[in-house]
């Protein structure tokens, strides 16, 4: 068995409301490249519980703000993604149904919260995130303010609509593809928010690692769930379905347009504004 852990605080047994004709309304919380995709679709193919996730922010910014990537975004822009994905997961979750949620509403509000923290491009170089600051310093009032809001909002919908939590920690190696953050202390504290903001909420949570199969068979165990399909076979499928849908959005130009290196005077235009 993989490394788990479980807090003193949220361990024992599933509450008995799981097993109500509801059904269990489960998330997987995890930081960037936590493995939570292709362990939410083994699960919810082992399980035959459907999975719910907002689209990825590479497809989201195909569409709102194309040929850039999210390194590139301004704060208006992240808040505009911010919110596209919250619409997303609310929309997916309105069901009366059990499901296995990739992530959760709290998540945006969490990378937006760490942004405000450590910056909002976090792996830019020192210069970069020095003018950043200059440049933010007439609307990080506003901004704070708006995150506050955000984060009381999403709080009490986690409170309210998931049953419970399964936190995915850091243990796979990040891919730098530019819709990811580069900065591994981006990283680490988003990380540790997931976690500080389940506890203040007090929504039941276990702590989850190992490789996908360790993670799939504990989750399966913690819960209590009935398999309609063997781990192994589930797994494969889920690593071939994940990977088949990098490979559509690989292969979309307007992907590879937003990986193109920019002009200079674009990205001086980038740097400039916050």
């Amino acid at each position: 068995m993989g490394n788990t852990s479980i807090p003193a605080a949220q361990a024992g047994s599933p509450p008995a409301s799981f097993a109500g004709e509801r059904g269990l309304r489960l998330a997987i919380s995890g930081t960037y490249s936590s493995g939570k995709s292709t362990t939410t679709e083994a699960l919810s193919i082992a399980t035959g519980i459907p999975r719910t996730h907002a689209m990825t922010s590479r497809e989201i910014l195909m569409e709102l703000v194309p040929g850039k990537q999210v390194q590139e975004l301004s704060a208006s822009e992240l808040t505009m993604l911010g919110l596209r994905r919250l619409e997303e997961r609310i929309h997916h979750e309105a069901g009366e149904g059990p499901f296995i949620s990739d992530g959760s509403v709290i998540h945006e509000w969490i990378y937006g919260e760490a942004r405000m923290r450590v910056g909002i491009n976090p792996g830019a170089n020192f210069l970069l995130k020095t003018v950043k600051n200059i440049a933010g310093l007439p609307v990080k009032r506003f901004y704070r303010q708006y995150m506050d809001a955000y984060g009381a909002v999403t709080k009490a919908r986690a409170k309210r609509i998931y049953d419970a939590y399964v936190h995915l920690p850091v243990e796979f190696a990040m891919k730098a593809d530019g819709h990811r953050p580069v900065s591994e202390k981006f990283r680490k504290l988003s990380d540790d928010l997931l976690i500080e903001t389940l506890e203040e909420l007090e929504i039941p949570y276990h702590v989850v690692g190992g490789s996908v199969r360790e993670r799939v068979e504990r989750i399966v165990e913690i819960f209590d769930l009935p398999l309609v399909m063997p781990l192994d076979e589930a797994i494969d499928q889920a690593n071939v379905r994940v990977r088949q849908a990098i490979q559509v959005l690989e292969q979309d130009d307007r992907f590879h347009d937003a990986q193109r290196t920019k002009s200079l005077r674009r990205r001086i235009s980038y740097a400039m504004r916050f």
